[in-house]
This record gives C-alpha cells, structure tokens and sequence, in this order.
C-alpha cells in the first residue's frame, strides 16, 4: 500500500466487546453497575486510535434481530448462549462512550457486522483508500488484499524497529495480516479462506464443516486441489475417514460456502450519510467535556484524572489504595517509563543488591532451563524495585554472541542472604516454581509475602492466571511470550540460547509486570476480608507448604508396579482373545468404528445413542448400559479400565522416579480448580482408581521407607457434614451431633422406619440421595444412579425434602443468591463465581444453578484440607518432628511416619484435623496406619 493512501480503519465492534467482557476482571463502579467490559472497551478503542493515525474509521456492531443468513439456514447460531446479562448492560454505554472518544458507529439490521466491514473494505479500497480491519475473527482474513490489512491487538507479534506497517504507517506491536502472513498463517492465500472455511466449519456459528476436517487437512487439500471446487471434483479420489466424511458432506458444501462469505454489496444508504461516499466516516475529535459525565458516572477516576488535566501516571500514584481502585482504569505499562539494566559486573550487582535490600517489596523471577521444577536450574534471574525499574543478572548464556556475565556461584553467594531473609519481603508470579529452582541451586527461598497468580485466583478464579493473561487485564499489555522469544514446537530453542538483551527484557518485564500487578490486585484482596482470609490465611501458607510436599516426593516400589504392568500385560491380552471369542472374529478394541461394527452390526445389540455424525456411540456410558444384559461390552470396559491403568500408572511411574532422590515428585497445581481444590500432575496423584482391586494394587507400591509407616488421615463424610452444618436443617444436625450413621439415619426418615430396622437396600438408597442432592442432581439422575423409574426417584426426592426441609431451603435460596450474585462463597470467603447462572441458555443455566448448590461444600471442604495441613505442618515443626506429609488427595493427608513418632501421630493429627473449624457439627478425621497407601487408607 502507499503511504500517501488514506486509511479507512474498520472496527469489529461486536468482536471487540466480547473481548473486553470476558478479558477483564468483573468491575463494578457506583451502586454495583457492571463496568469491567466498558472499561475494556475504552481501553482498546484508546489504544486503536494511538495505533494507527487513520482518516477516517468507523466501529461496526452487530444489530439487534435476524440476518439473512438465518433465512438460509434456521440452525445458524442456534447453539449459541444468550448474551449474558451483566454484557448486555454495558451495551448502551459501551455505544455512548465510543462516539464521546470520536469514533463514527455503525449498526445495520438485517446484515451482520461482517458484511458492512466488507462492503466498507470494497468501496473504501475501491475510492483509493487503504484499509485496515481490527478484529480477531478469522472469518474476516477473506477480506485481505493489497489494499485490506487485518490487526489483532490481542495477539501480540514483535515489530521490527524501523519498519512500516503494509498500509505505510509505523509498524505497530500486534499481529498484522498482509496477503502474505495470512498465508503463513492458516496455510492458504486470502483468496482460498473461504473455501478453508467451508471445509472446517464453524462451531461457533454452527456452521458444519466437514466431519474431522481441521486447519491442517482444509490447507492440504486446498494445496493440493487448488481450490474448494477442486476438493470436490476429486472426492473420490481422497481416502480414508477424511474421504469418506468429505463424501457425506458434499451436498451440504455449497450451502456452507454461502453462509461463510462475507457480503461485499449491501446497501448502506439510509446508515451512512451521503453514502458511498465516506467522509461521514470521518474520525472526530475527542469530546472531553462528555468524557468527564461519562467516566464521573461510571467511577473510572484514573481516566477522569487524565482528561481533566494530569497526566494517567501522576493520577495513578494521587489515587487512594482503597476498594475503590478496583472501579478504576489500570495504567497500561506502555505508561510507566522503562529503565531495565542488564547486570554484568559485581559492582553493578552490588548496587542492586543494595536497592533491593532497601526495598519494602522486591518483585523477583527465575529463568531456567526446564520446566520440571525439580531438575531445572538457573539460567538468569531478574528483580524489579519500583514500577519500571528492574535488573536482570544474565548467569549462563551460551553461543558465540553471549557476553561474559558473572560467575553463577559468586552471584547466589551474594544474593543468599537476601533470599533466605525471611524479614525481606519478595513477591512473585507461581513462586513454588522459584522456591524449588533456588533450592536445586541449595538455597532456601523466605520472606515470600505476595504471590500474583494467588491473588488473581482468589479474586477470579474462574479466569485464567497466567502472566500474560493479567498484563492483558490489568495492565493493558500481556508483555512478551516466551513461545515469541524462544519459538515454538521442534524449533524452540533453549532459554540459556536466547540473545542477552532480549532474554533481559523479557525477564525485566516480568518482574516489573508483577510489581505494577500487584499493586492493583492486593487492594482488592485487602478491601474485602473473607479473600483478605483464604488469601492470608489459606493460599498463601498452602504454597509454602506444598513446595516441601512436593520436594518430599513419596516412595515407590518399581519392581512391584513392574510386575503388576506384566500381569496386567497378560489380563489384557485374556480379554482380547475372549472379546474375539464372543465377537466371533478378530478386530481392533481401540477402534470405535469396529467396535460399533461388532457391537451392532454383527451382534445386532440395540443401539443406546448416535454420536452427532448418527453414527451408533460406544462410549463408556452406552458400553456401560450394554454390559447389563451383553457379554461382549463387558469384557471391553474391562479392557479399557485396565488398559488405562497399564499405561498410566504401572508402565509410567517407575519411569518418574527422580535419579536423585529416588521418589516420585508430584506438582500440585494451586490456581487451576474454581472450587479451591488442589489437582496433581506428573503423575496425578487424585486419580488413581479406587473401585476395582486392579487399582487399589497400584496403591501398594506407595511405601514408607525402612523404619517408617505410611499413615492416612482422611476427613469422614466431610462434604455432609458442611452440608449440615450450612443447610441447619434438624435431622442432619442431630444424626452428626449423635454420632449416627448419617446414611442409615437418613433411609430411617425417608422411609419412616426405625433405626434399627433399616435394611441394607433402605441404606444405600439413602446414601444415593444424599451425595446425589450434594451434587445437585435431579430425578433423572437418581434414577439412573438406583436403576429406578423416574417418577419413583421424584417422589423418593419429594419425600427426602419433606424430612428434611432444611437442605430444600438451602438449596432454593443458594440458587436464587447465586443467580443474583453471579458466585457463592465458602464457609471461608472464597467466592466461587458461576458466568453461566446469569447469561447461560437453559441447560448451561440449569448446570450453573446444580453446581451453586455444590460448590460452597466442596470448596469450604478445599480449605479445610488445606487448613489442616497448614495446622497438622505447624505442630510438626514446632515439636521439632521427623513426620512429613508426602501427599494430599481430595479429603486425605498420607504420612511418612517414624515407628518412633507413630503414636503421636495417630493421637494429634486427627484432633488437630478437627480443630480447624468450629462448626455446627463435629468434625472428624479417621487414620489409617500400614507399610503402603492401600494398607494405611
């Protein structure tokens, strides 16, 4: 394109908003009105304008009704879920606001906000002007050409120094999509993405596609066939199960071409004034006095600051630390002046070493060589004192290029008593990382006061926690990846071969990204004290304590799980050869397609469900089903439930013991479960079977070393209990209060029969519905679980609730506080938040509403886990104890017990267990003792 060209810059304003609903955190400014996506909004369409110095622009919105796509085919979009209240709400400011900052919009019925951006591209293209195209739909990389350009300010792409953008204005730091990097990007030309599309599909909009066509296989054959035409002129030529999919789908093909094409000739007239003319495109000036009301009413304080005369930075240090910032517009890092230095002389570090330890918070990270944080060692380390200003200290850069840096060695000696200063406050992103990379190095890391992926969880632990992701949310920018600064796939490269200057930078800006992270997200975390308490109290004690759980590691037997993988080895080949036996044939029992051939073609066994191409399912549920009345099902369900214990567990965990310490070393992910559970990864710990005599075998080779036991303490019946406690109801207070089987005293209500006569059919009737109302299920499920009508499992419902009136109230006015709310909240403050209990359809509502019943329970039975290891760990170090937790799994904490200290153990850990709440009902932890895990459960 030529500079001299006039932009015309198009803004995919339906795309933007959604982005900016669901990127930021839920914001709220006076009287609770929801701010977070007109914030978002303001943001980007301020950073747009910054961006490209264009002429004339224009924000296009999808408007209100049907389009003439849904004329075509009534199943478009369909699928989607409603707009969710607290977005729809922000729509009319969003509209208002984006004209006060001088931007034209444009709402067409009738035609969705695609066709005007392409029939605004043709003609603006047509009058000589350059286009450019801000959105992060894909659909829209049909519009490329030589005069059409797309940007995607949410993906980020390194602009090189000097260059020009392909409209001929300075290159901006986004991805930018000429002719050729669309190419590259999905693999075919502008002028094939619509028949790339066609052939994928779009889920989104419920457009099929061809069945388990993807990226890769839609640019393939378009490659090879050269056009979407060609791919079907040569249908019978392509095989396999792409082929065949391909076959089914060729009728439904042109269609999907239709509704996938952007419309280049709607008409605008009557929408744009003196149309096609463009000039009342034309981008205007700010309204600054608008812009004042507007940022007054909706509490935006930062941005009133900056527009009524001081400058964003100088607001943002005026502005109080309180609650309230929290409503306010986070300062982009593009706004706080940079001075990062690269460390590569013992004065220079000598220097920060005295300014960090003259700082009340110091911000630090490690870059390493792995990301198993068990073996992986130092490569630089980085620290940022104040916002913009950090150091990074380069320690083992390789290749030719690499300067001489300092001597690791010298570099922790001199660092060390900082680190292990527990008087010297440190802040981090996921310290449990560093805390494991400083000791691998021997070096115990203290004094950690903040960590930010802790409080992003704690404040919104239905979002992601990345760093990268809370740059984008708070500060404006997700700053550089490090699949941008080292590559991706086969072609990534070691971070100790990244350039010197870059690998600063990127580490400089992530100390100095958490920093300015910080400051914005700890004063909501202090305004409010119930997340002032998990935060305090229970995540960041947990952190610390895990970080020596995992060092632990637990012991294993290798050569039991051996043997146990070569008899397992030996029961699947059994099954395999009975299965053919049954099948009267040989056939793959990895394969869904023989299996459904087998199961109802041959067999002619009734078909229980089709997946969505109407194929016949033979998933776990159906074979399940199947195997009451069938043989043949059986021995597969047997076969795949073995099969994925071989490979999992008996072939994989010898293969995961550390050389070192000879012990599998877990990691327990903090910020991933919404409820406050932990999870376990590499191996998963939480996920071995239980139920069959197969899995509990695994279990056995969890052992206690040579004059130790292994020891389980396991919370009883912890989720009713909080259930009881919660709901207050009656029966379920007194059944705890007495020490009853909870089970047994439930059947006795329900089936009004005296306790003593209950049968064992009555108990367990009982026990379905109990955790079954625990989990919010309904009559359909009960009656799947017991094998029972549904209108028997409604009226066993009905009759538990008339007994229990306590957990029927609980249960409405839970739902009804979490619809109004958006999230429930444990015993503890946790908030649980549920974005689908107000804006969901109707089964994604219904499911919101199932788990607001569930979470408070199983989140307040996360912190108590977590409480009590915390506690059990305190009295373990102040009795000066050899004791270590090796584990934690749902509900149950494992021991490696000295014989010496066993009895000790089996007398404190469960009453401190039951001392880390007072609720209504007692608390009750039961302990196991034995030589492995299975034993000692």
């Amino acid at each position: 394109m030529s500079s001299k060209k006039p932009i015309l810059l198009l803004v995919d304003g339906s795309s933007y908003l959604y982005r900016a609903y669901h990127a930021m955190p839920d914001l709220r400014g006076l009287e609770g009105v929801a701010t977070g996506a007109i914030h978002g909004m303001v943001a980007m369409m301020k950073r747009l304008r910054e961006q490209v110095a264009a002429e004339h622009a224009v924000c296009v919105f999808d408007a209100k009704g049907p389009t003439f796509r849904d004329e075509w085919y009534p199943e478009y979009k369909a699928q989607r879920a409603p707009m969710p209240d607290a977005l729809r709400e922000q729509i009319t400011p969003i509209h208002e606001v984006v004209r006060l900052l001088g931007w034209p919009i444009l709402e067409v019925p009738g035609i969705e906000a695609d066709d005007a951006i392409g029939t605004l591209a043709r003609v603006a293209a047509e009058a000589g002007h350059a286009v450019v195209v801000s959105t992060g739909d894909k659909d829209l990389a049909q519009l490329v050409s030589s005069d059409t350009t797309l940007i995607n300010t949410m993906n980020k792409a390194a602009a090189v120094p000097g260059s020009l953008a392909p409209w001929g204005g300075p290159a901006i730091d986004c991805e930018v999509l000429d002719p050729a990097a669309v190419g590259l990007k999905f693999g075919v030309p502008p002028d094939r993405i619509i028949d790339y599309l066609t052939l994928m599909g779009d889920t989104v909009d419920n457009v099929p596609g061809v069945e388990k066509v993807g990226p890769k296989t839609a640019a393939k054959w378009i490659a090879e066939y050269g056009s979407l035409d060609g791919v079907i002129a040569s249908a019978d030529k392509i095989k396999g199960v792409a082929g065949e999919n391909l076959r089914k789908a060729l009728d439904w093909l042109p269609m999907g071409r239709k509704l996938v094409t952007v419309k280049l000739d709607c008409d605008l007239s009557g929408h744009v004034p003196d149309w096609p003319a463009l000039e009342a495109l034309a981008l205007r000036e700010v309204d600054r006095v608008g812009l004042q009301d507007f940022y007054t009413r909706y509490g935006f304080k930062t941005w009133l600051k900056e527009i009524s005369g001081g400058t964003a930075t100088a607001a943002r240090a005026a502005a109080p630390v309180s609650g309230d910032l929290f409503a306010e517009a986070p300062v982009s890092a593009l706004e706080v002046e940079r001075r990062y230095e690269t460390v590569l002389e013992m004065a220079q570090l000598q220097g920060w070493i005295a300014r960090i330890a003259a700082a009340p918070l110091v911000a630090l990270d490690t870059e390493t060589d792995s990301l198993d944080p068990m073996q992986a060692r130092i490569v630089g380390i980085s620290f940022a004192v104040a916002p913009g200003e950090a150091a990074y200290v380069p320690l083992a850069h390789e290749g030719p290029d690499a300067p001489a840096q300092l001597d690791l060695a010298e570099v922790l000696a001199a660092l060390q008593p900082w680190l292990e200063d527990a008087a010297a406050p440190k802040l981090g992103q996921n310290l449990k990382y560093d805390t494991h990379v400083l000791a691998n190095h021997g070096i115990a890391l203290r004094g950690v006061q903040h960590d930010t992926m802790l409080q992003s969880y704690v404040l919104e632990a239905h979002k992601t926690h990345g760093l990268g992701a809370l740059g984008e949310r708070y500060l404006g920018r997700a700053g550089v990846s490090y699949e941008e600064l080292c590559g991706k796939g086969v072609h990534q490269i070691p971070f100790a071969q990244v350039d010197v200057a870059k690998a600063s930078e990127y580490s400089c800006e992530d100390s100095d990204m958490c920093l300015q992270l910080h400051q914005i997200l700890w004063p909501q975390i202090e305004a409010e004290p119930g997340l002032l308490r998990v935060y305090r109290d229970i995540e960041m004690p947990t952190s610390a304590l895990l970080a020596r759980i995992e060092r632990t590691g637990v012991l294993i037997d290798p050569e039991l799980l051996q043997a146990q993988s070569h008899e397992l080895g030996q029961r699947l080949l059994a099954l395999e050869q009975e299965a053919y036996d049954i099948a009267g044939q040989p056939f793959n029992l990895g394969s869904p397609k023989q299996i459904g051939e087998i199961l109802f073609t041959k067999l002619g066994l009734p078909v229980v469900k089709k997946t969505a191409t109407g194929a016949p399912s033979t998933d776990e549920e159906v074979l399940e089903k199947l195997s009451l009345d069938y043989p043949l099902p059986a021995k597969l369900l047997e076969y795949r439930g073995l099969a994925k214990l071989k490979s999992t567990y008996t072939d994989k965990l010898p293969l995961m013991v550390n050389a070192r310490t000879h012990r599998v070393h877990t990691n327990y992910a903090q910020a991933v479960a919404v409820t406050g559970r932990l999870s376990s990864n590499e191996p998963n710990l939480q996920n071995i079977p239980v139920r069959t005599a197969e899995g509990r075998r695994v279990r056995e080779a969890f052992v206690a070393p040579p004059g130790c036991c292994l020891v389980s303490a396991d919370y009883s019946q912890i989720e009713l209990r909080i259930m009881a406690h919660i709901s207050e109801d009656p029966g379920l207070l007194r059944a705890f209060g007495e020490g009853l089987d909870v089970h047994r005293a439930t059947a006795s209500e329900v089936f009004s029969t005296p306790l003593a006569d209950v049968t064992s059919e009555q108990r367990r009737y009982a026990k379905t519905i109990n955790f079954g109302l625990i989990y919010g299920m309904g009559a359909f499920g009960l009656a799947q679980s017991l094998g029972i009508e549904q209108k028997a499992a409604r009226d066993y419902i009905e009759l538990y609730f008339h007994r229990f009136a306590g957990v029927k109230h609980y249960m409405d006015s839970t739902k009804a506080s979490a619809g109004e709310l958006g999230y429930v909240e444990t015993l503890f403050g946790r908030r649980i938040y549920l974005p689908e209990i107000k804006g969901g359809n109707g089964p994604r509502k219904a499911g919101a509403e199932r788990q607001s019943i569930n979470a408070p329970m199983q989140g307040t039975a996360a912190d108590l886990i977590k409480l009590a290891m915390i506690a059990v760990q305190a009295e373990l170090d102040a009795q000066g104890k050899a004791t270590r937790i090796v584990m934690q799994v749902h509900d149950e904490l494992v021991f490696e017990v000295p014989e010496a200290e066993l009895d000790w153990v089996r007398r404190e850990v469960p009453r401190l267990m039951a001392g880390v709440a007072q609720l209504k009902v007692p608390l009750l932890a039961e302990v196991g003792v034995g030589p492995n895990w299975e034993q000692a459960h």
